[in-house]
C-alpha cells in the first residue's frame, strides 16, 4: 500500500552529503570489539603505505585512503595531517564520525609543482574516540624535472549518463635530443587516447595526448591511470591520471536519511534536496507503507527546477525496533522513478 505526500518548491538552495560505500567483505563479518593493543586504528586502513613512484613535472598525484570502521564501538577521526608542505591530505566529504561498518575516505595529493625530485611525509591520522590513537602512512615519491605535463592530469569533471568527453593534455620534455614516447597502455577499456608529437628542436620535444571517455562509462567516480611508455632506459613510464565523475541526471541528497534512535510520538525532519542536471517538476513523493509516519504539509512543485528542497517530518508511529521507509519520486517525463530511503529505530524506553 502506499500513501501519497504532497510538497511545495521552495527557493533552491543545494548542499553536498558524502557518499560512503561499505565493502561488501565486512557487510558478510560480525564486528569485533576493539582491542587494547595499539594498532587497532591502523587495522582500519586499506593502505598503510603510499608510494607514488615517479612522476612528471606538473602531474596530479593523488589517491584515496579507505577507513572503515569494523568495530562496535564509534570511531572518531579528530584531525589529519601531513610533516611535509609537499603533501596534502583530507577528508573528503567531512565525514569524520563513523558507525560500524562506515567508511570515510582520505584523499593524499602530492605537490609536483612547487617540489622536485625526492621527497618522502608522513600522513598523520588522528582519533579520538573510543579512544586516542594516531595512525601514520609513509608517503614517497620523485618528480623528475625534464617530463612536465600540462594540465597535471585529465580531468573530466562531472559528466551525464550517457555523455563521454574528451580532453588534451602537453607533454613536453627537455634533454635529450632523440627523447619519444614508444607506446601507452590504459588501466580502463574505457579511456582510449591518441599521442601526436607537435614539435621537435635541439634538446627538447612536445607531444599532445588527447583522451576519450566512453559515453559507455557506468555512474560513479572515474580514477583511472595512462601510463606513456618512453625510450627513457632508466625511467621509461610517465603515468597520467584521469579523472571525473559520471552523474545521474536526478540526485537526491540525502540518499539515505538515518534518523537515529526515536521514541513513539517524536518527531523530526530533514530537508531532501532533489536536485536535476536539466530543470524538472516533481508530480508525486509517495512512501512503500501505510502508517502515515512521514508528512509534507505543502503543495506538489509543479514548476520547473534545477533544484527542490522538500522538508520531510516523520513521526515515529507507536513500535518498538529498527525501522525503515523507502519514497519514490515521479518525474514527469522521466520513465525511471527516483527513490530514497529512511532508516533509524523507534525505542519505547
Amino acid at each position: 500500500m502506499t500513501f501519497r505526500l504532497s510538497v511545495a518548491a521552495i527557493p533552491a538552495t543545494a548542499f553536498l552529503i558524502g557518499t560512503f560505500l561499505v565493502p561488501s567483505a565486512l557487510a558478510q563479518e560480525a564486528p569485533a570489539r576493539r582491542t587494547a593493543g595499539a594498532d587497532w586504528a591502523e587495522q582500519m586502513f586499506d593502505k598503510t603505505k603510499l608510494d607514488f613512484g615517479v612522476v612528471a613535472r606538473g602531474a596530479e598525484t593523488k589517491t584515496l585512503v579507505a577507513i572503515t570502521n569494523k568495530y562496535l564501538e564509534e570511531v572518531s577521526i579528530s584531525s589529519v595531517s601531513a610533516t611535509c608542505g609537499c603533501t596534502d591530505p583530507k577528508i573528503v566529504g567531512g565525514k569524520r564520525t563513523l558507525k560500524t561498518y562506515e567508511t570515510a575516505y582520505v584523499e593524499v595529493e602530492m605537490d609536483t609543482r612547487r617540489f622536485t625530485r625526492e621527497k618522502t611525509s608522513n600522513v598523520i591520522v588522528r582519533f579520538s574516540r573510543p579512544a586516542y590513537a594516531e595512525v601514520r602512512i609513509p608517503v614517497r615519491m620523485y618528480v623528475r624535472t625534464d617530463v612536465v605535463l600540462e594540465p597535471g592530469g585529465v580531468n573530466f569533471g562531472a559528466l551525464g549518463v550517457g555523455e563521454g568527453g574528451s580532453r588534451k593534455v602537453r607533454v613536453s620534455y627537455a634533454g635529450r635530443n632523440d627523447w619519444r614516447i614508444l607506446d601507452a597502455k590504459s588501466s580502463s577499456d574505457l579511456v582510449t587516447f591518441r599521442y601526436d608529437e607537435t614539435s621537435r628542436r635541439t634538446g627538447a620535444a612536445s607531444y599532445d595526448l588527447n583522451v576519450v571517455l566512453s559515453p559507455e562509462a557506468p555512474l560513479g567516480p572515474i580514477r583511472e591511470r595512462i601510463t606513456l611508455i618512453t625510450d627513457d632506459a632508466a625511467n621509461p613510464n610517465v603515468p597520467v591520471l584521469v579523472e571525473g565523475v559520471v552523474e545521474p541526471d536526478v540526485t537526491v541528497s540525502p540518499q539515505v536519511w538515518r534518523f537515529g534512535k526515536l521514541r513513539p510520538g517524536q518527531r523530526k525532519m530533514v530537508n531532501v534536496v532533489i536536485k536535476g542536471r536539466k530543470r524538472f517538476a516533481i508530480s508525486a513523493i509517495e512512501a512503500g507503507s501505510a502508517d502515515e509516519a512521514f508528512a509534507i504539509r505543502a503543495r506538489l512543485p509543479t514548476r520547473e527546477s534545477n533544484v527542490h528542497v522538500l522538508p520531510i517530518s516523520l513521526t515515529a508511529p507507536d513500535q518498538n525496533g529498527d525501522y525503515e521507509e523507502t519514497f519514490t519520486v515521479t518525474i514527469p517525463g522521466r520513465d525511471e522513478q527516483v527513490t530514497f530511503k529512511a532508516i533509524g529505530e523507534i525505542a519505547r524506553r
